[in-house]
């Protein structure tokens, strides 16, 4: 009987000393809240921003380096062509360098809908618009003006939510001289537009918890950012972004910073 007095007296004791243990152990760790856009929920807005306050002295697509006018007319480069969306050829289009879809996905709203998200018949809808409708979180992730670049529209249409890749040297351009390649779904971009994109995919990953590249994706990423340096316009755009946004794209900004490409002030 004496012993099991004892354990009993023991047993609260224990159990206190490890619920501190705990208790600590979770303290210590560090929070894992998104670092990328927590100000601005309005798509509409970041394309607005982008024209007016970003892109209004260098108004250059990403891919095909097309220029555009404030009017969003496309001046299409010499030797281009398309086969397709023909109706979107002259106009500009902000694209989102990591797919919508790719992150959308991740959202109960996006997969299965939401009881918010019901159209003035009483019909039920899901995929972005209801993610747009329903999740804030979404709504920052899609309105990330690191991630929106201008594309011709035909271009943008076409890429969809394909994964970017390389493939053999002799695989033909799908737009002529915009030497942008799409086949069986995946994507090889011009070498002007890699390291720009291998960062807004390691951006994008770095930023929002929920999103996640498989391996080979990031691979392919890293190797990019590697390969292709940051420009100074690369850098001036990040700089004008982080003004607006009020959050920074280490991808972009530590190598502007290590070769001196950071704008000092404007």
């Amino acid at each position: 009987m004496r012993k099991i007095r004892i354990r009993n007296r023991l047993f609260p004791v224990v159990y206190l000393w490890l619920a501190a243990i705990a208790t600590v152990s979770l303290a210590a760790l560090p929070a894992f809240t998104p670092t990328g856009n927590q100000i601005n929920d309005s798509f509409i807005q970041s394309k607005k921003w982008l024209e007016g306050r970003v892109y209004y002295d260098h108004r250059i697509t990403l891919y095909c380096g097309a220029s555009f006018n404030a009017e969003k007319t496309i001046c299409l480069p010499e030797g281009f062509t398309a086969s397709r969306f023909e109706s979107r050829v002259n106009r500009v289009e902000w694209e989102h360098v990591v797919p919508a879809e790719n992150f959308g996905r991740t959202f109960t709203e996006w997969r299965t809908g939401d009881p918010d998200c019901y159209d003035i018949k009483g019909n039920s809808f899901k995929g972005r618009k209801c993610a747009e409708k329903a999740n804030k979180e979404y709504r920052y992730m899609q309105s990330d003006m690191y991630n929106l670049y201008p594309a011709i529209g035909a271009v943008n249409a076409a890429r969809l939510n394909y994964n970017f890749t390389q493939f053999q040297e002799d695989t033909p351009s799908s737009f002529g001289s915009c030497l942008m390649k799409i086949q069986d779904r995946k994507v090889e971009p011009p070498p002007r537009a890699r390291g720009v994109i291998g960062r807004t995919y390691l951006y994008f990953e770095d930023s929002y918890p929920r999103y996640r590249m498989s391996k080979s994706q990031r691979q392919l990423m890293e190797a990019w950012d590697k390969q292709y340096p940051v420009t100074e316009w690369e850098c001036i755009r990040a700089y004008r972004i982080e003004k607006i946004q009020k959050n920074e794209n280490k991808r972009v900004k530590k190598p502007c910073l290590d070769n001196g490409l950071w704008p000092q002030e404007e």
